[in-house]
């Protein structure tokens, strides 16, 4: 089978959605399956190792951030032109699988259907939540995004309904997939409480698939493997990673910190535009707890720090479709302190719930008691423990293996 991959970054490129693909293509390929990936060309620092690589199809592209990071790729019959063209050598295409919100996703919609293949899209944002935690103007925004949305995708195989918000842009999607995934049980279900279902399949079922994003078999035998059998002696081990941006919480969990008047050895890693911010408010309010900022680190690292750690800390509410750390942690066996009631339910255990487990608070008093509950339960030998299936659930193996069921049934169809 030859799967064509559609993001709005390049694989390469920062992020947990690339991470997600670059892992999905190699264990395809190790099942005998052939990947291309599209995406607009990088031209940052680590864009001529990306050019290497021959499962790249880099589309032409702007730098869109100062890092030049991040670029785009403007959806159009250019454009489209040029995809075709090295597209073409590459041998027939059985599916196509969007994995992006934005230009991606019109450039890999405007392929499908020139070329009259089917459509898997992975949805992996709470669009709504993340525009309004990362823009001045939310509601013009969606306008605007609606709006470009229905001139680049232009007459769609199902009805879209002419909506201005999140969920409207995410339903003129699905009206031209043969299939929605989703990374977690409560993104689809409120994608499915939304509307947001697979439209071009005749008698497909209205269903969102839930597919976790995994995690590499090979290295989670390599760290667990290298994981001490027994807890260091210290102080009580926190660690929060992940991009230091607003829909994160980053500065709220360091107010916290400090409120909690935990001693506590507290390790953050990632970066971000509130980097500076965060260690501006470390120094201001002088918490009990030492705070270490560790910036970025290879993602095999990332994992061992994770492992070596009491517990990871998870602070953002609402915006995370599935939450990969705090599964990469239970698949390390080691335990969460959980903002967002939605994720603490999909782990199921192995986690200090903030505020009642059950609705969301956002409170800096009910954060700093969840980090006083798991430094004291750690400090006494007691912390909570991870459901142990977590691990095998969790597998890019078993995920892979439930994705090719879903090509498989929308290729039939076809």
């Amino acid at each position: 089978m030859h799967v064509v991959m559609f993001g709005d970054q390049h694989a390469e490129s920062l992020g947990g959605a690339q991470v997600s693909m670059r892992l999905q293509r190699r264990f395809l390929e190790k099942v005998g399956h052939t990947v291309t990936m599209v995406a607009p060309a990088m031209h940052g620092t680590r864009a001529r190792a990306a050019q290497a690589d021959d499962a790249y199809v880099d589309l032409p592209s702007v730098p869109i951030t100062a890092d030049r990071e991040y670029s785009m790729s403007w959806p159009g019959r250019r454009t489209d032109r040029w995809l075709d063209a090295a597209i073409a050598g590459r041998g027939p295409v059985d599916v196509v699988h969007v994995q992006a919100d934005f230009w991606g996703a019109f450039i890999g919609y405007r392929f499908a259907r020139r070329h009259a293949l089917p459509v898997v899209h992975t949805m992996h944002n709470r669009l709504d939540v993340g525009i309004e935690a990362t823009t001045p103007f939310p509601r013009l925004v969606l306008r605007v995004l609606n709006a470009w949305q229905r001139r680049a995708l232009g007459r769609r195989p199902a009805p879209v309904e002419q909506g201005r918000d999140g969920w409207a842009y995410l339903r003129g999607l699905a009206a031209g997939a043969s299939a929605v995934t989703a990374p977690s049980a409560h993104f689809a279900r409120r994608l499915q409480q939304h509307g947001v279902v697979p439209g071009a399949t005749p008698g497909a079922p209205p269903a969102v698939d839930v597919i976790w994003n995994g995690i590499d078999d090979d290295l989670l035998a390599e760290v667990t493997a290298d994981a001490p059998a027994e807890r260091a002696p210290g102080r009580p081990r926190f660690v929060w990673l992940g991009r230091m941006s607003p829909e994160k919480r980053l500065l709220p969990f360091l107010e916290a910190l400090a409120a909690s008047g935990v001693d506590a050895e507290v390790e953050i890693i990632g970066g971000g535009g509130q980097q500076r911010a965060a260690q501006r408010l470390v120094e201001k309010l002088r918490p009990r707890a030492i705070v270490t900022f560790a910036g970025r680190m290879p993602y095999a690292r990332t994992l061992r720090r994770i492992a070596a750690a009491d517990a990871v800390v998870q602070t953002s509410l609402g915006f995370e479709t599935q939450g990969m750390t705090i599964f990469e942690a239970a698949s390390l066996g080691t335990p969460s302190v959980v903002s967002d009631p939605d994720l603490a339910a999909e782990l199921g255990a192995g986690l200090w719930p903030v505020g009642d487990g059950v609705h969301a608070d956002p409170s800096t008093a009910a954060l700093a008691d969840a980090l006083r509950v798991a430094a004291s339960d750690i400090s006494a030998g007691r912390p909570r423990v991870p459901d142990p299936t977590v691990r095998e659930r969790f597998r890019q193996s078993s995920r892979t293996a439930a994705m090719i069921e879903v090509y498989e049934r929308v290729t039939d169809a076809r």
